[in-house]
């Protein structure tokens, strides 16, 4: 039995789709199921809509999985992904479809002669394609205004002599499909062959005594826009026939990018906008968004994967915690989410220190993740699978007993959602003898009402590097432009107030870690002498700054980069916000050269203290943004600083015009 072994180490999780719920994703494949029971013999099409890596492949699977009574639905898969690159993507989805019904021995036995003559039929579009590719395109797409008119007179000609198809066209078509071109005046029109094909096909599935087709269409949304586009035409030869149903898994957001791309010359304005919509709502008759996790679900999610990957899927411990979670999830308004007390009822002798440690940490990341990842499954997973692979590597390495799983933990989630954040503690670190970071310090003790600024963090288990003692350089001034400026940044506040405390830790082993060779040597090595020089005087004054540019110019990206970062963490030590600081003068003077660093400048203007800025903040930034974008957003961040700016500011903003 699985219960009687042991529970395993955290392991790595798959991100390939699921026939395990942990998302009661159940409910959206029973209701679509029943949606397509209840719509008899009529046409249907269902759209199960969200980003990348929400769950839409498990809803699939799982309406796969269904055993449909009776053994007269005929469920088929079809990946547009697979196909991408491929001549034609109509033609390969419904090759396809038919494809898969001749595989079933059953079918192909009852509709032998039927299926022949369907393959036949997608034969003849292949050689009206190669003879008159724009005229299959735009029957069989969703034309564009300007499309119309010659939608019209395509209708009324024949492919043989009208405009599109030239004796030459003709005459260019493989020697594989001229059989299929002496047919032209049996059927004259692409237009035609369509009808006769969809006869065809409407015959096959009567004969093969098929109740109900459904195909399953799945990550249209990972293919090129043109692939897309014919993927979604192709479907509209059949969504008109008696007894098919698609379901199509796709980020509508991506689907819409497609059609844009694929009318470019549509109006501006409200045309613009709504045709791409109107495109989805002819095709889909039925849409379901896959809702996002919200903390507690997260929470509960996290736990399930962690405990799956220890104790395995099958076991009947794990069904048992399962079934606990899918009651939470029934309320979801609760905000109930499984944790400490639910594993170790579901699990018993079977809960060992390695899952209590697993389910701790979650409990300590899950609401950051949450909402770093927008509830989105699939990152959860991968940010869940880089801290297993990064604890197994410090383990390989020979240094595991200085690592804490929850502190990397920590760092890892300021790495991904606060890189800012990160990058500046990981400096301090560096250039600490104590591998400490004061900073991030004093930003926890600021961010956690019950720990006074005197307390230090105690040892954690596995943590050997622990400071015992709070240092006399985490004693905090009066006034920090550079913790205000994390605290502004969404969710570092709840980050750094969590526990456990990592401030007045040894982090060199935790980045070591986190970084690679290259990375780590560039966070927390000091500048060498050469670009020293050139921060000094970009940091002196206006003349030494102009100096210095020749120099600038000169240096490569990754030194062009480090310059920037130590100018900007020169202005955020800044105490004196009534003038404009001399590094922020430099960096200005500095983008005149490194314009690719202008989105990094309108981050740091967005990180200053607003309400302590002199009037010198109103002007001068033209001569660092220059890109519309840029443009856009410094005005937006100006007219923050009307709002919330100091006195001075907002009078300076008022009267003059410059930015």
């Amino acid at each position: 039995m699985a219960d009687a072994a042991d529970a395993r180490k955290l392991g790595f999780i798959s991100d390939q789709e699921t026939k395990v719920d942990l998302l009661r994703n159940k409910a959206i494949a029973s209701t679509i199921i029943d949606i397509i029971g209840s719509s008899g013999t009529k046409p249907l099409t269902v759209g199960v809509h969200g980003y990348w890596g929400a769950g839409k492949s498990s809803v699939l699977e799982m309406i796969a999985e269904h055993k449909f009574e009776g053994g007269k639905t005929l469920v088929i898969r079809f990946n547009g992904w697979q196909f991408e690159g491929f001549e034609d993507a109509k033609i390969a989805l419904i090759e396809g479809v038919v494809d898969q019904l001749a595989a079933n021995k059953t079918i192909y036995n009852k509709a032998k002669d039927q299926i022949i003559e369907v393959v036949n039929r997608i034969d003849w579009l292949k050689a009206a394609k190669k003879a008159g590719g724009l005229a299959f395109n735009a029957f069989t797409g969703l034309p564009s205004p300007d499309q119309a008119m010659d939608l019209a007179r395509f209708a009324l000609g024949k492919i043989t002599d009208g405009g599109w198809a030239t004796r030459e066209n003709v005459e260019a078509a493989a020697s594989g499909v001229q059989d299929y071109l002496k047919d032209a005046e049996d059927k004259p029109t692409v237009a035609r062959n369509i009808r006769e094909f969809n006869d065809a096909f409407k015959t096959l599935i009567e004969k093969a005594e098929i109740d109900r087709l459904i195909v399953l269409v799945d990550d249209l949304d990972r293919c090129l826009p043109e692939t897309a586009i014919e993927t979604l035409e192709a479907i509209r030869l059949f969504v008109m026939l008696p007894k098919t149903a698609f379901v199509i898994g796709a980020d509508e957001t991506m689907i819409r990018y497609a059609v844009t791309r694929h009318f470019p010359d549509l109006p501006p304005g409200a045309t613009a906008q709504d045709y791409p919509r109107a495109y989805l709502e002819k095709l889909i008759q039925v849409p379901f968004r896959i809702p996002a996790m919200g903390e507690a679900e997260t929470k509960t999610y996290l736990t399930l994967l962690v405990v799956s990957s220890m104790v395995g899927e099958e076991s009947a411990a794990f069904t048992t915690l399962l079934a606990k979670a899918e009651e939470y999830m029934s309320s979801p308004w609760l905000q109930k989410s499984i944790g400490d007390t639910e594993v170790s009822a579901a699990l018993g002798r079977l809960y060992t220190s390695d899952i209590v440690g697993a389910v701790s940490t979650v409990g300590q990341i899950s609401s950051v993740l949450a909402a770093g990842t927008k509830g989105n499954p699939r990152n959860v997973k991968r940010f869940l699978n880089s801290l297993t692979l990064r604890l197994a590597v410090a383990k390989a390495r020979g240094f595991q007993n200085a690592i804490n799983s929850q502190v990397l933990a920590k760092i890892m989630l300021a790495e991904q959602f606060f890189p800012d954040v990160f990058e500046e503690i990981a400096r301090e670190v560096g250039t600490n003898p104590d591998g400490i970071s004061p900073s991030l310090h004093r930003l926890e003790q600021r961010c956690d009402s019950t720990t006074t600024p005197a307390e230090s963090e105690p040892a954690q288990s596995g943590d050997t590097a622990a400071v015992e003692a709070t240092p006399a350089a985490v004693i905090a001034p009066t006034h920090e432009p550079r913790i205000e400026a994390w605290m502004i940044q969404p969710n570092v506040a709840p980050w750094a107030g969590q526990h456990p405390k990592i401030g007045t830790k040894n982090l060199k082993p935790y980045l070591f870690v986190v970084n690679d060779v290259k990375n780590f040597a560039i966070l927390t090595a000091a500048l060498d002498p050469r670009l020293l020089a050139i921060v000094d005087k970009l940091t002196k004054d206006e003349i030494s700054a102009a100096s210095s540019l020749t120099a600038v110019a000169a240096l490569g990206l990754e030194d062009k980069k480090l310059v920037f970062e130590e100018l900007r963490a020169a202005s955020l030590r800044t105490t004196d916000w009534d003038r404009r600081p001399q590094a922020l003068a430099g960096m200005i003077q500095f983008l005149t050269k490194v314009p690719e660093f202008e989105s990094r400048y309108l981050d740091l203007l967005t990180q200053l203290p607003a309400d302590k800025l002199g009037g010198w903040a109103a002007s001068g930034h033209d001569r660092a943004v220059k890109t519309p974008e840029g443009k856009a957003r410094l005005k937006q961040i100006v007219e923050r600083w009307k709002t919330i700016g100091s006195d001075n500011l907002r009078t300076m903003i008022q009267s003059d015009g410059r930015l």
